[in-house]
Protein backbone atom coordinates (compact mmCIF):
# COMPACT_ATOMS: atom_id res chain seq x y z
CA UNK A 1 0.00 0.00 0.00
CA UNK A 2 1.41 3.40 -0.94
CA UNK A 3 1.29 6.41 1.32
CA UNK A 4 -0.62 9.43 0.06
CA UNK A 5 1.41 12.48 -0.75
CA UNK A 6 1.09 15.08 1.97
CA UNK A 7 1.13 18.81 1.24
CA UNK A 8 2.12 21.62 3.56
CA UNK A 9 -0.81 24.04 4.05
CA UNK A 10 -0.01 27.73 4.53
CA UNK A 11 -2.88 30.05 5.39
CA UNK A 12 -2.48 33.73 4.53
CA UNK A 13 -2.88 36.46 7.09
CA UNK A 14 -5.80 37.83 5.05
CA UNK A 15 -7.57 34.44 5.22
CA UNK A 16 -7.07 34.24 9.00
CA UNK A 17 -8.32 37.81 9.37
CA UNK A 18 -11.44 37.06 7.34
CA UNK A 19 -12.08 33.87 9.32
CA UNK A 20 -11.79 35.85 12.55
CA UNK A 21 -14.31 38.42 11.30
CA UNK A 22 -16.74 35.70 10.19
CA UNK A 23 -16.52 33.93 13.55
CA UNK A 24 -16.88 37.17 15.52
CA UNK A 25 -19.99 38.10 13.56
CA UNK A 26 -21.60 34.68 14.06
CA UNK A 27 -20.73 34.77 17.77
CA UNK A 28 -22.90 37.86 18.18
CA UNK A 29 -25.89 35.55 17.73
CA UNK A 30 -24.55 32.18 18.86
CA UNK A 31 -21.24 31.12 20.35
CA UNK A 32 -22.16 27.50 19.58
CA UNK A 33 -22.72 28.26 15.88
CA UNK A 34 -19.49 30.26 15.72
CA UNK A 35 -17.51 27.35 17.16
CA UNK A 36 -19.14 24.96 14.69
CA UNK A 37 -18.28 27.14 11.68
CA UNK A 38 -14.72 27.71 12.93
CA UNK A 39 -14.21 23.98 13.40
CA UNK A 40 -15.61 23.13 9.96
CA UNK A 41 -13.47 25.70 8.17
CA UNK A 42 -10.36 24.71 10.15
CA UNK A 43 -10.97 21.03 9.41
CA UNK A 44 -11.45 21.76 5.71
CA UNK A 45 -8.22 23.76 5.53
CA UNK A 46 -6.33 20.96 7.28
CA UNK A 47 -7.83 18.43 4.84
CA UNK A 48 -6.09 20.24 1.99
CA UNK A 49 -2.89 18.50 3.08
CA UNK A 50 -4.26 15.47 1.23
CA UNK A 51 -5.58 15.61 -2.33
CA UNK A 52 -5.94 19.39 -2.65
CA UNK A 53 -6.62 18.98 -6.37
CA UNK A 54 -10.00 17.38 -5.58
CA UNK A 55 -11.74 20.76 -5.61
CA UNK A 56 -12.60 22.44 -8.92
CA UNK A 57 -10.80 25.46 -10.27
CA UNK A 58 -12.19 28.91 -9.63
CA UNK A 59 -13.27 30.46 -12.90
CA UNK A 60 -13.87 34.08 -13.80
CA UNK A 61 -13.02 36.68 -16.40
CA UNK A 62 -10.17 38.17 -14.37
CA UNK A 63 -8.94 35.02 -12.64
CA UNK A 64 -5.86 33.29 -14.05
CA UNK A 65 -6.83 30.04 -15.79
CA UNK A 66 -6.39 26.92 -13.61
CA UNK A 67 -4.56 28.76 -10.85
CA UNK A 68 -6.98 28.85 -7.91
CA UNK A 69 -9.12 26.05 -6.52
CA UNK A 70 -12.37 26.64 -4.66
CA UNK A 71 -13.71 24.57 -1.80
CA UNK A 72 -17.30 25.27 -0.73
CA UNK A 73 -18.28 24.65 2.89
CA UNK A 74 -21.61 24.70 4.63
CA UNK A 75 -23.18 26.00 1.38
CA UNK A 76 -21.98 29.49 2.30
CA UNK A 77 -18.22 29.71 2.71
CA UNK A 78 -15.58 29.51 0.04
CA UNK A 79 -11.92 28.63 0.60
CA UNK A 80 -9.80 29.85 -2.29
CA UNK A 81 -6.36 28.30 -2.57
CA UNK A 82 -3.59 27.39 -4.97
CA UNK A 83 -1.21 24.46 -5.17
CA UNK A 84 2.47 24.99 -5.87
CA UNK A 85 4.62 21.85 -5.79
CA UNK A 86 4.17 20.36 -2.30
CA UNK A 87 2.56 23.45 -0.76
CA UNK A 88 -1.06 24.58 -0.63
CA UNK A 89 -1.55 28.32 -0.13
CA UNK A 90 -4.94 29.30 1.30
CA UNK A 91 -5.31 32.84 0.01
CA UNK A 92 -8.90 33.73 0.88
CA UNK A 93 -11.91 32.65 2.87
CA UNK A 94 -15.11 34.21 1.58
CA UNK A 95 -18.60 34.43 3.02
CA UNK A 96 -20.65 34.06 -0.17
CA UNK A 97 -23.59 35.92 1.33
CA UNK A 98 -21.42 39.04 1.51
CA UNK A 99 -20.30 41.15 -1.43
CA UNK A 100 -17.12 39.59 -2.73
CA UNK A 101 -16.99 41.18 -6.17
CA UNK A 102 -13.74 42.88 -5.06
CA UNK A 103 -12.14 39.45 -5.35
CA UNK A 104 -12.86 38.91 -9.03
CA UNK A 105 -12.19 42.41 -10.36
Amino acid sequence: MTAEKQYKVIVSEKAYDTLSKIISYIALDSIEAAVKVKNEISKAMASLSYLPQRAPFLEGAFIPYNKYHKLVLLRRYLIIYQCCDDVVYVDYIVDCKQDYQWLIR
